[in-house]
């Protein structure tokens, strides 16, 4: 069974920087495509970045050059630097793995970690 942990949420003052990591456990984890997804209060979920297999990246407009998206295989992590944060950055984060093999399998998703930027 395919699980998704995340962790390093929580309050940071705007300009500030955190990172959060999600750790993947029941699969082989460089046979997915990983992501983190965001959902603010009253909006819909958005993709921030995403990450393949082979490590070729992806961002939202909005994040461009302040987060990074980076994975390490040897321990089952993906993480998501965030930098010089602000207050629109305030949301739910979600981590997404997507298995590249067998065609049309499902997403798996993690519960979510919350990230909160005020002063």
């Amino acid at each position: 069974q395919v699980q998704l942990v995340e962790s390093g949420g929580g309050l940071v003052q705007p300009g500030g920087s955190l990172r959060l990591s999600c750790l993947v456990s029941g699969s082989i984890f460089s046979l997915f495509d990983m992501g983190w997804y965001r959902q603010a209060p009253g909006k819909q979920r958005e993709l921030v970045a995403s990450i393949g297999s082979g490590t070729n990246t992806n961002y939202a407009e909005s994040v461009k050059g302040r987060f990074t998206i980076s994975r390490d295989n040897t321990k089952n992590t993906v993480y998501l630097q965030m930098d010089r944060l602000n207050a629109e950055d305030t949301a739910v984060y979600y981590c997404t793995a997507h298995p590249i093999v067998p065609p049309g399998a499902k997403d798996y998703w993690g519960q979510g970690t919350q990230v909160t930027v005020s002063s």
